[in-house]
């Protein structure tokens, strides 16, 4: 966790600094420069209101009424009206590290200067971000075109002191909760609702978490697959780098490699004919298909890193050739086509864990006691947790539907192709909390079935402190009991990164 201020410019912000923000708080501020960017772009709105030029969203209204001209009396009305019709959302709130990563990134994206916000407008937001005020901020009604326009509209509802937003973790009306902070509503003048709204940033706050999570997971299920390795006594010669290198593919090498590199020193795996000649798909095919996750994932953390400083409202303002062109960078198309394909890759990830899960507590399978107890029969032992993982994965199939395909028209066919990309995004985040689960359960599984192994062999350089640090949280189980705080402990040991820190503070990071 960083303490020092985050100077944003909209032009280098990273996903782990947006992580840091929306996680851990971190304050933020805004380079001078970009308030000199953003100065110059606002005098251009102010003139285009003054002179009357016909341009969209300052002197016109929105979407189907772009051809409404609006008067420069009621230009701030507008605005207002903007809000106020668009923050209709329904559902069930988007968490609160959601919404301040979706603050912080509008920030940012307005930081570049081409959007025509003024300086007390976007400082209010920073002082909004920097605060314990958090807008509250319905999870659906986006289409991921126009700009996630619902979600955006209801976080700046706070900034008007309309809606409602929580204070210290709390619900209240937004007026209260600017107050307890000393902070005063403002009022939006021309261009900036639009400018506030018009984005990709809801969808975006989702992406940029999720896939943050998504790289740590696909390192993660590598740990977890090489523990269940020496539970069953995996072959390990399948994972022979020159096997690898033959196929050219980055992610399967790389996983190889963390394979190897987990299971070092490991006297719990055998060798080619010792055993048996070979595993099982899901034990020696763990390259090959980890592997095509992590090349997913990279794909998708390019395109999230490249959104993160974009500038994707309408109209754009250049004030360099005093131009305002209306354009469609607003459209989610870049978005909801990656994290479909990441809901996919990681949908795979539970989807061999949990064949690995039933290859461990399938006693014909595994060679240990069914389902990895003593007494079975009296005692049930891991078979339940086993349908957990089996329902998550089904939950993940369904899911892994693509978004992105089901475009439908709305503002009376002008906006005629939507990407729905923030119902892309909401699955995507369902799917990155069932693996971790799924996850867990196959290293509560894998633990348990190491220490009903017939003998106490050293585990592997990698294996060994992943192993520690589950059983110092979570106690080998000798009879039934009850297994649901079990999964939620090694869920929290993966989801706070504290296994994977536990791992390479071993061995080193892992690819």
């Amino acid at each position: 966790m960083k303490t020092d201020k985050l100077i944003i410019s909209g032009q280098d912000l990273t996903i782990a600094d947006v992580v840091d923000v929306a996680r851990h708080h971190r304050p933020v501020c805004i380079s001078q420069q970009s308030y000199k960017r953003m100065a110059v772009s606002r005098q251009l709105v102010e003139d285009c209101v003054n002179e009357a030029r016909v341009i969209y969203g300052i002197t016109t209204g929105f979407g189907k009424f772009a051809d409404v001209s609006i008067s420069k009396e009621d230009s701030k009305q507008l605005q207002a009206n903007l809000i106020v019709s668009h923050a209709c959302g329904v559902g069930e709130p988007i968490t609160e590290e959601y919404v301040r990563a979706m603050m912080l990134l509008r920030i940012n994206a307005l930081a570049v200067g081409n959007s025509g916000i003024s300086q007390p407008t976007i400082d209010s937001l920073l002082a909004l971000l920097n605060s314990q005020v958090v807008p509250y901020v319905p999870s659906k009604g986006s289409l991921g075109a126009s700009g996630d326009l619902v979600p955006l509209a209801h976080m700046t509802l706070t900034l008007l002191g309309l809606g409602q937003a929580y204070y210290n973790g709390q619900l209240m009306e937004s007026y209260e909760a600017l107050e307890r902070a000393n902070l005063t509503p403002i009022e939006l003048t021309s261009k900036e609702g639009l400018a506030l709204i018009n984005g990709t940033q809801a969808m975006n706050s989702y992406a940029t978490l999720c896939v943050y999570d998504a790289l740590n997971l696909n390192k993660v299920a590598d740990i977890v697959s090489a523990l269940t390795m020496e539970a069953v006594n995996a072959v390990i010669d399948a994972f022979d780098p020159r096997l690898h290198l033959l196929r050219h593919q980055d992610g399967q090498i790389s996983t190889a490699n963390n394979i190897r590199k987990l299971l070092s020193g490991s006297q719990r795996t055998s060798r080619q004919g010792q055993l048996r000649v070979q595993d099982a798909y899901t034990i020696r095919c763990v390259p090959q298909i980890h592997g095509p996750s992590k090349d997913a994932t990279n794909y998708v953390d390019n395109i999230v890193s490249k959104e993160i400083n974009a500038v994707t409202d309408n109209p754009i303002i250049f004030a360099d050739t005093n131009e305002a062109i209306s354009g469609g960078n607003f459209h989610g198309q870049p978005l909801a086509m990656a994290l479909d394909f990441l809901a996919i890759a990681m949908s795979e990830l539970a989807d061999v864990s949990e064949r690995r899960i039933e290859r461990l507590v399938n006693s014909q399978l595994s060679g240990l006691p069914p389902f990895l107890v003593k007494n079975g029969g009296l005692n049930s032992g891991m078979m339940i947790p086993q349908y957990v993982a089996a329902s998550l994965v089904g939950e993940n199939r369904v899911l892994s539907h693509p978004a992105v395909v089901d475009s439908i028209t709305s503002s009376a066919n002008q906006e005629d192709h939507v990407s729905m990309g923030m119902t892309a995004a909401r699955k995507l985040k369902t799917i990155i909390d069932n693996v971790t689960n799924v996850l867990a359960i196959e290293l509560l599984t894998a633990t348990q079935a190491i220490d009903l192994g017939n003998d106490k062999a050293t585990l592997g350089a990698g294996t060994k402190p992943a192993y520690q640090l589950v059983r110092s949280v979570v106690s080998f189980m000798e009879n039934d009991r009850y297994i649901s705080p079990d999964i939620h402990k090694c869920a929290e040991l993966i989801r706070s990164g504290q296994l994977l820190d536990a791992v390479t503070s071993a061995i080193g990071q892992l690819e």
